[in-house]
């Protein structure tokens, strides 16, 4: 058997009824599953998405939001 971890830290935040989960940093390759698995609110952190804070060579940072009832690519 095969493990592989993949460590992304994190700041949950909520308002509203809403909560998400705040990454700065790289975004993994694997940005699809590790947002779906995060966000799951029985064995992941559970929220409404994430939000990845990245850097940007245009403007002061960007932002990608993932909803994981969505398909992300």
């Amino acid at each position: 058997m095969q493990i592989e971890v993949n460590l992304v830290k994190f700041t949950k935040m909520h308002g509203f009824g809403n909560d998400y989960l705040y990454a700065y940093g790289e975004v993994p390759e694997n940005i699809s599953e590790v947002s779906q698995k995060l966000s799951d609110r029985y064995f992941g952190a559970g929220s409404d998405g994430m939000i990845y804070i990245s850097k940007s060579d245009i403007a002061d940072f960007k932002m990608r939001i993932l909803h994981p009832t969505t398909p992300f690519k």
